[in-house]
C-alpha cells in the first residue's frame, strides 16, 4: 500500500529543469496543466509545435490504476506482452462486480462467492506481475486512489472514465482503455493528442446548501456532454482554493460527463491538509518544496483569456444548488427552477429513492453533511418518505463514519448502507420492481444518469445532485421540495424547516480502519501461476486480431445505422453483463443491443441482408462473420460517450466489424477503436449520414495510401443501382496507422518484446 515515495521524489526532481526548459521553448507563462504535461514528456523535450488539439504527444505516466471490470481485459492483454513485471506502479481495485441488493454484508458475501473465479484470477495475475491488489469491499477505485496514491503534479492513467477524480489533488489523471494501460505497464510511451485548455475561474466561497458538486453541475450545463472533448479543464481562483480536496475531487470526477480529457486543481493549503490527514505528510513536505510548480504561473491567472482556449467564471457565493437530468447529466436546473421544470415536463413528482455515495460523492465531508440533515430529521420528527441508500467510498471512510456515529444516524431515518463498491451507480442494483418498467423518479449523488443506467428501467427518471440535496429530497419524498425555502409536515403535524447542512472536511479524530483490504504482490512473481480454466464462461485467453489485408475494404454490409445518443452503455451494457468482462466472446453477445436502429426506431433489431429478416444485432453480426463478410457500423454525434470500457471497441472487432463511421467520436472510445485495429472514421460532411441506406454495400477506398490528415473515400452502393461517393476524415497519426496495419497495438507490443 506504499505510495512510492522514491518515485514521487524522482518526479519532483525533474520539475525545475523541465518546466524552465518548457517555458523557454514556448516563450510564455505556463498553466498548471502545461507544467505537468511538459514534466511528463516521454523524451523530456518541449516543442513549440505541440498544437493544442492537433499534435499527438508521447508521455510517461507515473502509475496505472485499474478497476476489476476493465482490469480483466487489460491484464489478459498484458499477459501477452512478454514482460515479467509491470514497468510502473500499478493497482487493481475490486469495486464493480458487487451487486447492491440487500445491504453491505450480505451483498459482499454473495459477490465474493459468485465472482470467486474472477477475483482469484485478478489476485494471482496481480501477484505475479507486481501489481497491488485491493480486495472486494476495500472501496471504489477513485476514492481509494485519492486516499492512497494521488499526489500533486503526478500523471496517472486508469481504466475507468472517472479516473480524473485524482485531479482533486492536483494530478493529471486520465481515463483510458485497457490497451493503453497495457502499453504503460509494458514500459512504452503513452500517446495523447495535446489537449486544448479550458480555464474555470472560481470566485467567492460556497455557503449554506451549495456544495462542490454544484460547481460541476453548473459547468455541465454550460459545456454540455461534449463541450470538454479534447480539453483539460483547469480550475483556479480564490474560490478554488476555498474548496476541500475531496470537493475538488468531486468536480474533477464528474468532468468526465462533459467529455473532458481530465480536470485539475492546483496544490494549495487544502491539498496539504488532506495529504497530512491521510498519513502522507512526507508527500506534503515534498510538494511544499516545489509548490510554485504545482500551480499555474501568476500571469496566467491574472489574464486567463490569453492562455486558455476558453474561460468560464463562476461566483461560488452566488451559485445555487443544482439538480441535473433526467436521462443526461448536462440538463442543469438551479433548484429555484427545478420544481417548475418537473411540472412542465410531466416528470414523476413522487421521489421513490434517494441514493448518496459513489466515487463522486463519498468522502467524509459528503457523508458528514448528509448525516447532519438526517440528524435534523430525527430531531424534528420527520420520517424519510423515500427509500434511502448510502454507499461509502472506501473501507477507511466507512469505518471512520461508523466510528463517528453517522451510519447509526442514517439508520434512524431508514437508510440502508450498501457495500463499499460502485453498485447502483453502474447498474449493479437489483432494484425490486424495476422489471415492471414503471415510470418513476430517483435522485442520486452519482455522476451519470443515462436511461436504464442505474436499474435497467428505461422509464426511471434519474436526477443528479449533491448528497445534501439528495438527502433533503429523500426526507420530503418529492421532487417539488426546495429545502432552501419550503417546510415539511412532521409526524406531529407541525411545519418544520431543515437547517443548512453542516459537516467536516476531515475527521477530528483522524481516519481509522482495521483492514483496508490491500494485498501486496510477491517480490518475485516468477513462480506464481495464473490459471484460466479453458471451459470458463467468465474468463477467456485472448487470440491476436488479424492484421490488415493490405487492400481497400470492399463489399462491407451495414450492420446498423445508430440513431441519436449511442454511449458505451448502448454499445456494451454493464449491469448483468459485467460478469463477462473477462470473456470476449460471451460479452460480445451484448454488442450494440442498446443502440437505436435508424430505420425502425427499435433497439437490438436490425436487418440481416443475407436473409432479409430482422433480428438481434449480435446474432446478425455472427451470421455475417460465419459467412466471411465484413461489416460497418454508422453512428451519430459523440459516438461512444461515457465510460472507458474497451469492450465497446473489442466486441465489434472480435465479431468482424471493420469500420465505425460517425459524425463525431467521444475521445476515449475513438482511441480504444484505434488500439484494437479498427478503422474509426468521421463524415467530412455530417449531412452525409442521411445518405446511408439500410441495404447498402459499402467500400472504403484509399487505404493503400493511408496517411495522416489524408481523407478516405466511402462508396455507397445502393440497391437501385446508384451510388454515392463521400469523403470521410480520420485522426490517425503515423504510429496509429501502424496499429491498424498490424491488426492492433498489442500485436506491435508483442513483436517488440519478442
Amino acid at each position: 500500500m506504499a505510495f512510492d515515495i522514491e518515485m514521487i521524489k524522482a518526479v519532483y526532481g525533474r520539475y525545475q529543469s523541465r518546466i524552465t526548459a518548457a517555458r523557454n521553448v514556448v516563450g510564455k507563462p505556463l498553466t498548471l496543466t502545461e507544467k505537468i504535461l511538459y514534466a511528463h514528456l516521454w523524451d523530456g523535450e518541449a516543442k513549440e509545435a505541440y498544437g493544442r488539439g492537433k499534435s499527438y504527444v508521447d508521455f510517461a505516466p507515473d502509475r496505472v490504476a485499474m478497476q476489476d471490470a476493465t482490469a480483466q481485459m487489460a491484464l489478459l492483454q498484458f499477459m501477452q506482452a512478454g514482460r515479467p513485471q509491470v514497468a510502473v506502479p500499478s493497482t487493481v481495485h475490486c469495486d464493480h462486480l458487487i451487486q447492491a441488493k440487500v445491504g453491505a454484508a450480505t451483498d459482499l458475501a454473495v459477490a465474493t462467492d459468485q465472482n470467486k473465479e474472477v477475483y482469484d484470477f485478478l489476485a494471482s495475475v496481480s501477484n505475479k506481475y507486481g501489481i497491488g491488489f485491493w480486495k472486494p469491499g476495500a472501496g471504489i477505485i477513485h476514492q481509494v486512489v485519492l486516499e492512497n496514491y494521488a499526489f500533486p503534479g503526478g500523471m496517472m492513467i486508469g481504466t475507468d472514465s472517472h479516473t480524473p477524480n485524482a485531479g482533486g489533488l492536483g494530478m493529471i489523471a486520465i481515463g483510458v482503455g485497457g490497451a493503453d494501460a497495457c502499453d504503460v505497464m509494458a514500459g512504452l510511451p503513452w500517446e495523447l493528442k495535446f489537449p486544448k485548455l479550458i480555464g474555470v475561474k472560481l470566485t467567492g466561497k460556497l455557503s449554506g446548501w451549495t456544495a462542490a458538486k454544484d460547481v460541476i453541475l453548473k459547468v455541465a450545463g454550460i459545456l454540455t456532454v461534449k463541450g470538454g472533448t479534447g480539453a483539460i479543464v483547469e480550475y483556479f481562483g480564490e474560490g478554488a482554493r476555498s474548496l476541500s480536496a475531496t470537493g475538488k475531487g468531486t468536480i474533477c470526477n464528474m468532468g468526465a460527463e462533459i467529455g473532458a480529457t481530465t480536470s485539475i486543481f492546483g496544490y494549495d493549503e487544502k491539498s496539504e491538509a488532506y495529504l497530512r490527514g491521510t498519513d502522507r505528510a512526507d508527500i506534503a513536505d515534498l510538494a511544499n518544496d516545489i509548490k510554485e510548480h504545482l500551480t499555474g504561473d501568476a500571469e496566467v491567472y491574472e489574464n486567463p483569456e490569453q492562455y486558455f482556449d476558453q474561460v468560464i467564471e463562476i461566483n461560488l457565493s452566488e451559485l445555487e444548488p443544482h439538480i441535473n437530468g433526467p436521462f443526461t447529466p448536462d440538463l442543469a436546473w438551479p433548484i429555484s427552477k427545478f420544481a417548475a421544470a418537473v411540472k412542465e415536463n410531466g416528470w414523476p413528482e413522487k421521489l421513490e429513492v434517494g441514493l448518496i455515495g459513489s466515487c463522486t460523492n463519498s468522502s467524509y465531508e459528503d457523508i458528514s453533511r448528509a448525516a447532519s440533515l438526517a440528524e435534523q430529521a430525527v430531531a424534528k420528527n420527520l420520517v424519510a418518505k423515500s427509500e434511502y441508500t448510502v454507499t461509502p467510498g472506501s473501507e477507511q471512510v466507512r469505518y471512520t463514519v461508523e466510528r463517528d456515529g453517522f451510519l447509526e444516524t442514517f439508520d434512524k431515518i431508514g437508510g440502508v448502507v450498501l457495500a463499499n463498491a460502485c453498485g447502483p451507480c453502474i447498474g449493479q442494483w437489483a432494484r425490486h420492481g424495476a422489471e415492471k418498467k414503471e415510470k418513476n423518479s430517483i435522485i442520486t449523488s452519482f455522476n451519470r444518469n443515462f436511461a436504464k443506467r442505474a436499474d435497467g428501467n428505461p422509464n426511471t427518471h434519474s436526477f443528479v445532485a449533491s448528497p445534501e440535496i439528495v438527502t433533503a429530497l429523500a426526507i420530503s419524498g418529492s421532487l417539488l421540495f426546495n429545502p432552501l425555502t419550503d417546510t415539511l409536515t412532521n409526524e406531529k403535524g407541525e411545519q418544520v424547516k431543515l437547517d443548512e447542512p453542516k459537516g467536516l472536511e476531515l475527521p477530528v479524530k483522524g481516519f481509522a480502519v482495521e483492514d483496508a483490504g490491500y494485498q501486496a504482490p510477491a517480490e518475485d512473481g516468477s513462480q506464481v501461476q495464473v490459471i484460466v480454466n479453458p471451459t470458463s464462461d467468465r474468463l477467456q485467453l485472448l487470440e491476436p486480431f488479424k492484421a490488415w489485408e493490405g487492400t481497400d475494404l470492399t463489399g462491407l454490409k451495414l450492420l446498423i445505422k445508430a440513431k441519436g445518443k449511442c454511449t458505451t452503455d448502448h454499445i456494451s451494457m454493464a449491469g448483468p453483463w459485467l460478469k463477462y468482462r473477462g470473456h470476449l466472446d460471451n460479452i460480445s453477445n451484448n454488442m450494440l443491443i442498446g443502440a437505436i436502429n435508424y430505420f425502425n426506431d427499435s433497439a437490438d433489431n436490425v436487418k440481416n441482408q443475407l436473409t432479409g429478416s430482422y433480428g438481434p444485432v449480435p446474432a446478425t453480426q455472427r451470421a455475417y462473420k460465419a459467412a466471411g463478410i465484413n461489416t460497418i457500423v454508422v453512428g451519430d454525434e459523440n459516438y461512444g460517450e461515457g465510460s472507458s470500457r474497451e469492450h465497446a471497441a473489442m466486441e465489434p472487432r472480435h465479431l468482424g466489424v471493420r469500420v465505425i463511421l460517425v459524425k463525431s467520436f467521444a475521445r476515449i472510445h475513438e482511441t480504444n477503436l484505434k488500439k484494437q485495429g479498427m478503422l474509426a472514421l468521421t463524415f467530412n460532411n455530417p449531412a452525409d449520414y442521411d445518405l446511408i441506406k439500410e441495404d447498402d454495400i459499402i467500400d472504403i477506398v484509399g487505404l493503400t495510401d493511408f496517411a495522416p490528415e489524408k481523407q478516405l473515400t466511402v462508396i455507397l452502393h445502393h440497391t437501385d443501382g446508384t451510388e454515392d461517393r463521400i469523403q470521410v476524415n480520420h485522426t490517425y497519426n503515423a504510429q496509429q496507422i501502424e496499429w491498424f496495419k498490424a491488426g492492433g497495438a498489442l500485436n506491435i507490443i508483442r513483436k517488440n518484446q519478442a
